[in-house]
């Protein structure tokens, strides 16, 4: 076997994902069914107040009557009554959750002189003098099968000959993606940026100090009281845990706006040497963001584009293989980048097998959960070679929007969720216009979702996201009504030649 037969097998092999119905954990389905039991005295209540309404509805003038004058001589059932009614609104008042909105949001798209051909890419990798051939080779390999296009973008030091991966440029990226994705969005919203109570930016690989959460602030001058938090070396899936942190943070403080920024860094974290592991992100990772906006606020239910209705995270780190699959790391000449491990695919199909059998419980039909738990029942007691039963989650969701991460992680996510093409034309087409744009990639797929006028009020979306750590996030949402594409959408101008075809 040949040097490129062999490199053509090992990228093969690393790329896929486990068989979903070889094995699924059955306690991580009792995860997912803890959620729905937290939720029991609100289901129970349901039946009870519908019996009371029945009742009530059967009582006729000469019955209420009767009631009153019981009522009325009864101090003490009156008292007790009255006393259980107001301790059980109160409590009820007190401890549900409120309803976070997505106002609106604004991805980042760079202007066209950024935009990196393959050709340009091996060119440049050329001039620089740092590869060897058979780098530049693997390099272009991994490019025609990665599912990217030809109008990725990479920021503006790494299109320079020599690349100048200082620290200037870097913040100069860094401000040119947060501050175009958020002056866009406060000019759709008409927010002001003094009214946002609550910022999250996440960013893994660049943290400088101040931070990129600090340069907000001081670009917009927003209030000195503001809640601020930046969060670092987080990987892909940062996006939906920014989310799961801003919707904590609007549960407990009140009628407030929180902004999310998801971003990633490409000038200060090319790689420039030859250890082909640490290669593969050069060639995915592209320069994008987005910004968020959520309220608490009930005024705002009516403008919403959605509502947020879970977040399950999963977290693998406690695993060591699983914890250094994405690892930075300074190869035998010193040169620092991203690793990424052998075994990723695997550990990455574990993380998603997890996630996604701890969220079935919450989103899924009562008949396809029973369906499932009797199968993993009988695999678990009676025989261990039985299949279990792969809920179907079309029936959960109208729409998909998984991680960009790369066109084999797509491919065997349609496969072992048995999704049809247009459940994964979003992350497709994403990946083919924008690349990788790491936590952000999730915004891009419903940014093409509602540029397709595919966004009907209810319909149901499933962003999914997997990161270093190794994590794997969900975040669900429901529309609020049709939706519209947002003004300055990062597919404003060409949505009508998408889908291409992507060749194989």
């Amino acid at each position: 076997m040949s040097t490129d037969q062999r490199d053509d097998l090992q990228i093969h092999q690393t790329r896929r994902l486990p068989d979903f119905l070889q094995t699924v954990n059955l306690k991580y389905v009792k995860l997912g069914y803890h959620y729905l039991i937290t939720h029991l005295l609100t289901l129970c209540l349901i039946p009870l107040m519908s019996i009371i309404i029945v009742q009530a509805s059967q009582m006729n003038p000469q019955d209420i009557h009767h009631l009153w004058l019981h009522l009325k001589y009864n101090l003490v059932c009156v008292i007790t009554c009255s006393a259980i009614l107001v301790f059980g609104s109160t409590v009820y008042i007190m401890t549900r959750p409120r309803s976070i909105y997505l106002v609106d949001y604004s991805c980042y798209k760079p202007p066209s002189n950024l935009t990196v051909k393959f050709t340009k890419f091996i060119q440049h990798s050329k001039l620089k003098g740092d590869f060897d051939e058979s780098s530049l080779e693997f390099q272009r390999k991994i490019l025609e099968r990665s599912g990217l296009g030809e109008e990725t973008y990479l920021p503006e030091a790494m299109h320079k000959v020599p690349p100048t991966p200082n620290m200037v440029s870097a913040r100069e990226e860094s401000e040119q993606v947060m501050y175009g994705a958020l002056d866009n969005l406060f000019a759709n919203t008409k927010i002001k940026p003094k009214e946002i109570g609550i910022l999250v930016v996440n960013c893994s690989l660049f943290n400088p100090t101040p931070s990129l959460s600090a340069m907000i602030v001081n670009k917009y001058k927003l209030r000195g009281n503001i809640r601020s938090f930046n969060l670092g070396g987080m990987g892909c899936s940062a996006g939906v845990i920014a989310i799961d942190l801003a919707k904590d943070m609007l549960q407990v403080h009140r009628n407030t706006y929180a902004v999310v920024v998801s971003t990633e860094n490409i000038t200060q974290n090319w790689y420039f040497g030859n250890k082909k592991s640490m290669l593969i992100p050069n060639c995915l990772f592209r320069v994008g963001g987005a910004a968020v906006l959520l309220s608490n606020k009930g005024c705002d239910k009516r403008r919403a584009k959605y509502k947020l209705v879970h977040v399950v995270r999963t977290h693998k780190g406690a695993d060591d293989k699983a914890f250094k699959c994405v690892y930075q790391e300074q190869d035998d000449v010193g040169k620092t980048g991203v690793s990424l491990s052998k075994d990723l695919m695997a550990i990455a199909g574990g993380a998603l097998k997890t996630n996604i059998t701890t969220l079935g419980p919450l989103v899924l039909p009562v008949s396809e959960q029973l369906l499932f738990f009797t199968t993993l029942v009988v695999k678990k007691l009676f025989n261990a070679k039985t299949k279990p039963y792969i809920p179907d989650f079309k029936l959960a969701f109208e729409h998909f929007c998984i991680h960009a991460g790369g066109r084999a992680v797509i491919d065997e996510l349609e496969k072992n969720l048995q999704l049809l093409p247009n459940h994964v034309e979003a992350s497709r087409m994403t990946l083919h216009r924008f690349g990788n744009t790491s936590s952000s990639s999730i915004w891009y797929e419903l940014a093409y979702i509602e540029a397709k006028g595919r966004m009907r009020k209810g319909n149901r979306i499933w962003q999914i996201a997997f990161g270093s750590g190794f994590k794997c996030n969900s975040a669900v949402w429901q529309a609020m009504k049709h939706v519209k594409a947002s003004p300055m959408s990062p597919w404003e101008d060409c949505i009508d030649r998408y889908p291409v075809e992507i060749v194989t």
